[in-house]
């Protein structure tokens, strides 16, 4: 009996509180959400999509694998948000105490001031990496119809500009990229 309860602490020690190896319902969720915002309506932008997810012309393939990346990405990025906060809020407990638990504390002596601060923080944090990563998803959206217009307009001579493999066919992809990341 001994060594099972022994076996059983050593077991639980191995995996921190609060660890968890996949990414939750709610990462799915709002990673589902930067997908749509991603993918976009229009012709281009549902182009653009399929070619940096790299799927079929349907395109269900392409949401799923953006839907599973990018879960994986909010993960971390929630993980990071309250790994910072908390390093935030330590900070500013150490510069002063009785000024730290008057502005964060909410109960009657104030003692829950350092859960309310790395709650706040992390929530800020998280909303500054959305808003990151809704930038990057309007950039990228507005470089898709970009190169639709520039390749309308160029026919071939688009292939030529941008194409690097042997037959030319990922111009858009690449012109998408480069404009995106200028």
């Amino acid at each position: 009996m001994k060594k099972a309860l022994i076996a059983c602490a050593a077991g639980a020690l191995l995996v921190a509180p609060g660890a968890s190896a996949k990414p939750t319902e709610t990462d799915r969720t709002n990673a589902a959400k930067e997908c749509r915002a991603e993918r976009g309506s229009t012709d281009a932008t549902r182009e653009a999509f399929r070619v940096k997810y790299g799927t079929n012309k349907n395109g269900k393939n392409a949401f799923g694998k953006c839907v599973s990346g990018t879960s994986k990405e909010e993960k971390a990025e929630r993980e990071a948000a309250a790994s910072n906060a908390a390093k935030e809020c330590k900070a500013e407990r150490d510069a002063n105490p009785s000024l730290f638990a008057e502005t964060h504390g909410t109960n009657k002596n104030n003692r829950n001031a350092f859960g309310k601060c790395v709650s706040s923080k992390a929530k800020e944090n998280k909303a500054e990496e959305d808003a990151e990563d809704a930038e990057e998803a309007e950039e990228r959206k507005s470089a898709a119809k970009e190169c639709a217009a520039e390749r309308t307009a160029k026919g071939d001579a688009f292939a030529t500009e941008y194409g690097t493999n042997s037959n030319k066919r990922n111009a858009f992809g690449k012109c998408v990229s480069q404009k995106a990341s200028a």
